[in-house]
């Protein structure tokens, strides 16, 4: 048989989807009782999205419908009709049932009768996984268009945490875990080209591994597993299972980074000035980039970093699966993702310390104004 030649697969375009109106520090803290400044200040966050409202507890959306919002206004952009993926690649923490899976639920939204799905159970590493998933599967051939989606599902482990209790009851690590998290789906939309489309141009290189193996998880939630009942995996004092190991984070979260970004860029043969965007998902969070030197980035490396890192933290929380994606969206609307830019997308996921970082060179322009 004759040897295939790989096919050049482009972002097309991307989309999102923030539920809710902005829930800032403030009006969380009327609910859950207040931060202290620097602690806030060290959390980078200023606002976030959420599906539950904050002062009810009632539901106004879910995993499935965000994360079809965010693929639908990604195709839109893209020009393209709902029917024309022929595969779909979710990754999700926080599905809406365990089966079937979210990203069937986007298949049937779209109308697609027939169409690949895949789906990654992760946090913030399984989008840009998710990614690598579906540009192998078009670069060989297996499939033409795919749509990724990374979609999260936070702020019902939160309330539970505050609602119905005074403010001044709630435990300090309580409110932090509050303030920390967001809710929102992201979407991209990948396309391959012609056979052989691929030579000459950069080869994208993705890397991904746990170095947690040895080391307690940083975060965990506990719900709905089967090593045993939810009754037994949770207290009166402590009504949802999200647990953070914010001193292990702090102090072991920098180096997974640093780790992360020699990795992806070792095998790229790129180094940080190489670099014209570098999408996190954390970049504006005081106690994680204040230690990458620490961690064994040099001074004049950060320096160089800063210059390019692309997120939007402070304005969504920490989302988990989208986050990424939710960067990487606001950073191309607001142009400073442009065609040719050499872009890395890093993502460091504390649950069990993971990182997983992709290279790609930027096709899409700039999306037309109003889609």
């Amino acid at each position: 048989m004759p040897e295939t030649t790989d096919r050049h697969v482009s972002v097309v375009a991307t989309g999102a989807f923030l539920p809710g109106d902005p829930l800032d520090n403030d009006a969380l803290a009327r609910l859950v009782g207040p931060l202290p400044d620097e602690l806030l200040a060290a959390t980078g966050v200023r606002r976030r999205h959420w599906l539950v409202d904050p002062v009810s507890g009632e539901h106004r959306t879910g995993t499935a419908r965000m994360a079809t919002a965010a693929a639908r206004q990604a195709l839109d952009r893209a020009g393209m009709a709902a029917g024309e993926p022929d595969l779909i690649v979710v990754s999700t923490a926080s599905p809406d049932d365990p089966l079937p899976v979210t990203g069937t639920y986007v298949q049937e939204a779209l109308g697609l009768e027939r169409c690949a799905v895949i789906e990654i159970r992760a946090g913030c590493v399984g989008a840009v996984q998710a990614l690598d998933t579906a540009r192998r599967l078009l670069a060989d051939g297996t499939h033409r268009t795919a749509l990724v989606i990374g979609a999260e599902s936070i702020s019902p482990l939160l309330t539970p945490l505050y609602l119905g209790r005074d403010p001044r009851t709630v435990r300090l690590r309580d409110r932090l875990t509050v303030h920390t998290f967001g809710d929102g789906a992201a979407a991209v939309v990948l396309r391959a080209g012609d056979e052989g489309s691929a030579a000459g141009r950069p080869r994208p290189v993705f890397a991904t591994r746990c170095l947690g193996g040895a080391r307690a998880p940083g975060m965990r939630i506990a719900r709905d597993g089967t090593e045993m009942p939810p009754a037994g995996r949770r207290s009166p004092e402590r009504p949802v299972g999200i647990r953070l190991d914010l001193p292990g984070t702090a102090a072991f979260g920098p180096r997974v980074f640093v780790t992360g970004l020699r990795d992806v860029l070792e095998h790229a043969g790129l180094s940080v000035a190489d670099i014209d965007v570098c999408v996190v998902p954390e970049g504006d969070a005081a106690y994680f980039s204040d230690a990458f030197e620490a961690a064994g980035l040099s001074a004049a490396e950060h320096a160089l970093l800063r210059t390019s890192l692309v997120e939007n933290l402070a304005d969504v929380g920490a989302t988990g699966s989208p986050a990424v994606l939710l960067a990487l969206d606001a950073g191309w609307v607001s142009g400073r993702v442009r065609p040719g830019d050499t872009v890395v997308l890093l993502a460091v996921e504390a649950s069990r310390y993971l990182y997983a970082g992709l290279t790609l060179t930027w096709d899409a322009p700039a999306p037309v104004p109003g889609r």
